[in-house]
């Protein structure tokens, strides 16, 4: 089935599926129903429409011959956003795309996930290999995710307009406001969540093992780290995505380009 250029790069309906917990999850599938399947998982403060097809994956995969299936995690997109911390449990984060795989019926699936995606996606690759033949996991953070984040000045910001003051929370900020419809209150929680869930630490000792390319930009703070988890992996691949910073990776050609050689080497 050809699919026309101009429907990869919208965005179809999203078809909800319901969490454990009961939190409504935004989906979208794109490609052949018969073709391999690839689960895509954005990053903090983006979605699926944000992290995958504006910047050309959806097309990209699809034109390799791939189904592609996504989600806006819990907290983004189309997704029910709670404001509690408890709802943003790592385990629970995984477990939402193991919900999202039983409800379309996918029993085995690639896996590409960028930033918190990837985080999340160590803990599926690694709980779930019996799933998920392979995976991409770009710009993943080694230790908490959003640990940088300043809880105390975002609370303060939501609450009265108080200017935040450290850079790195300035960022994360601006970052949630850029995307339309994003819940600030919603991915504080999510940063909140994170830090008080037990496996908050991608565990190098107990690293996935199944094939995985670990890609991160050359200017990104986080490279040596996510480098360390790629030795870690007993069969982690590492790709430097040249130019490129945490922000800007996913547009890049040349780590698409990266990704479709690791997946199609399953072939």
């Amino acid at each position: 089935m050809v699919v026309p250029l101009s429907d990869l790069m919208q965005m179809p309906d999203p078809q909800l599926v319901y969490a454990a917990d009961g939190t409504r999850l935004a989906t979208y599938s794109w490609g052949d129903l018969d073709a391999p399947v690839v689960v895509i998982v954005h990053g903090f403060a983006s979605s699926a429409r944000d992290n995958w097809v504006s910047t050309g994956w959806v097309r990209a995969l699809t034109s390799a011959g791939y189904r592609v299936l996504a989600l806006d995690q819990r907290g983004h997109g189309n997704s029910d956003k709670p404001h509690e911390p408890a709802a943003y449990a790592v385990r629970t984060l995984v477990s939402d795309v193991e919900t999202v795989m039983d409800t379309y019926l996918v029993e085995e699936a690639y896996y590409v996930g960028y930033s918190l995606g990837a985080r999340v996606g160590w803990e599926v690759v690694r709980d779930l290999p019996q799933r998920i033949d392979r995976a991409v996991l770009g710009g993943v953070p080694d230790g908490i995710p959003l640990e940088r984040l300043q809880l105390d000045e975002v609370r303060a910001y939501i609450s009265d307009g108080t200017p935040v003051t450290d850079r790195a929370t300035q960022n994360y900020i601006a970052l949630t406001e850029r995307v339309p419809g994003n819940d600030l209150r919603s991915l504080l929680a999510l940063a909140e969540g994170l830090r008080t869930t037990r496996t908050v630490d991608p565990d190098a000792a107990d690293a996935p093992v199944r094939p995985i390319l670990f890609a991160t930009g050359e200017q990104d703070a986080i490279i040596e780290g996510s480098r360390t988890l790629a030795n870690a992996a007993p069969n982690g691949t590492f790709f430097v995505i040249p130019g490129r910073h945490h922000f800007n990776a996913p547009g890049s050609r040349a780590f698409k380009d990266a990704a479709l050689e690791f997946l199609r080497a399953d072939a």
